[in-house]
């Protein structure tokens, strides 16, 4: 049975209507500290309240509330996601995970690789762009995505074939020390496919160059 959580951290949010059709009823909310400035405009209540509340004041509320102590290993949003694999879930999505502060932004983009370990699927979404680690399982890219990318954020990735894209790979390396998959863009009406033999890789798919 697919279990899917929704991990919503404080990262700023402006593109909240785009975020919102990627919600389900069903889905478990868990709000993490400052994330909880998003709750009005996401349109959502939190199933849990996660979080130390260094960046927000902890809420007088019937919701079920875990609070961390601020001196801890693990950030609020990677606590939440080891709460809810305790809690069964088997699906996740991020939100508000990615902002100014790069250090929070790449830890939390770790999140994914650790999930992925898991054979557990994951998505992360900012104001632009859906993010998610992809393998040896082919994936395709629709048209609606005004660009994709293939970033290595992990050891080397070799064996990365991409068909149906205005650049082509077959059969090529993309080293974390030289990221050369960067703004390729599906083919007009057709879906792009990507695989990858060995290792890992982000696909970003962009769908928004501006925000109105």
């Amino acid at each position: 049975m697919n279990k899917r959580c929704v991990i919503v951290s404080a990262a700023d949010i402006t593109n909240y209507k785009k975020i919102r059709t990627f919600l389900h009823k069903d889905d478990f909310f868990i709000f993490c500290d400052g994330g909880l400035k998003h709750q009005e405009k996401l349109e959502i209540t939190p199933n849990l309240i996660i979080g130390d509340f260094d960046s927000a004041k902890k809420p007088e509320t019937n919701t079920e509330t875990i609070q961390l102590p601020c001196e801890k290993d693990d950030t609020d949003t990677f606590f939440a996601v080891k709460e809810a694999l305790r809690r069964n879930f088997n699906d996740f999505i991020f939100i508000g995970t990615i902002g100014n502060r790069f250090d929070h932004s790449l830890c939390n983009l770790s999140c994914l690789l650790y999930l992925d370990e898991l054979h557990i699927p994951a998505t992360m979404l900012d104001d632009y762009s859906q993010m998610k680690i992809i393998g040896k399982t082919p994936v395709s890219v629709d048209g609606d995505s005004a660009y994709f990318s293939l970033m290595n954020i992990y050891g080397d990735a070799k064996g990365v074939t991409i068909k149906n894209a205005k650049y082509p790979l077959e059969n090529a390396e993309i080293k974390a020390s030289y990221m050369y998959g960067i703004s390729n863009q599906v083919i007009p009406g057709m879906k792009a496919e990507v695989c990858v033999k060995e290792g890992k890789l982000l696909l970003v798919k962009v769908w928004e160059l501006r925000l109105n």
